[in-house]
């Protein structure tokens, strides 16, 4: 009997000999050294597409996108225009895969901190394609609606109210993403959203975070979640938790960074 959803297997002689600065920050880190990466598919100054040398997953092609030159920074570190021209070359080189014809589908998507998945400091996001899938990865609509924020360019920024998981997601919709205008306010959100989770949120304790798009129906959603334990709920049952102060959490957003909306 075919499962009902997907199963991939992890090579763990592979994962075993994956670099790893999230916990040891002396261990050597391959990013910092880009005239030694190999595999390079594209460039764009700092920011560097090239094939993941540790493909741990069984059946997949994986990418890194190298997103700046500077190890400690992250995506609140950003200027505006190093935020939009690393979010126009990711979603660029994305969409090129998922368009392809090569793959079942394509995803996109950034770990950041030891609660992540990930297991290297300097910031990056990484593109796995999937040439064969047992199953659709799902993905509902339902899950990118939610209490807004604020609205900036027919960009929506809003507070999940049915969250994949659970508890807090915030989604970025914006109606197309051909504009610069657009691209504007993605990256504007995506530097607010994480600002806000690894300096405000829960009083600054938020020390990991993802990052993920989406591509459904023609439309692209972003989707920023910080990283607890995951609920047992979920974990053990598929029940999603949703907090009942979304609302107040919105208001917040909205004075520390939008105080004109």
């Amino acid at each position: 009997m075919a499962l009902p959803y997907n199963l991939i297997d992890f090579d763990m002689k592979i994962g075993r000999q994956k670099p790893e600065t999230i916990r040891h920050p002396d261990n050597y880190c391959p990013f910092c050294h880009p005239e030694e990466l190999t595999d390079i598919i594209a460039t764009d100054g700092p920011i560097i597409l090239l094939r993941n040398k540790y493909n741990v997953l069984a059946g997949t092609e994986q990418f890194v996108l190298i997103e700046s030159d500077i190890c400690q920074s992250d995506i609140p570190d950003y200027s505006p225009e190093h935020m939009q021209r690393l979010l126009r070359f990711g979603l660029h080189h994305w969409q090129a895969m998922l368009h392809s014809g090569k793959y079942a589908d394509v995803v996109f998507f950034k770990n950041y901190g030891p609660l992540s998945g990930g297991t290297i400091r300097h910031p990056h996001m990484q593109i796995v394609a999937f040439p064969h899938l047992n199953q659709p990865l799902q993905v509902y609509p339902e899950e990118f609606s939610g209490e807004i924020i604020t609205t900036e360019h027919n960009v929506e920024f809003n507070i999940s109210t049915s969250p994949r998981i659970g508890f807090w997601e915030l989604n970025i919709v914006p109606q197309e993403i051909e504009s610069d205008c657009a691209i504007q306010a993605m990256a504007h959100f995506l530097q607010t959203g994480t600002r806000y989770l690894t300096s405000q949120f829960h009083k600054g304790r938020v020390q990991s975070y993802n990052i993920f798009f989406y591509q459904l129906a023609g439309q692209i959603y972003g989707k920023i979640v910080p990283r607890f334990a995951t609920p047992p709920l979920f974990i053990g049952y598929g029940v999603h938790v949703r907090p009942t102060n979304i609302r107040e959490a919105a208001q917040n957003i909205r004075q520390l960074y939008f105080a004109e909306v």
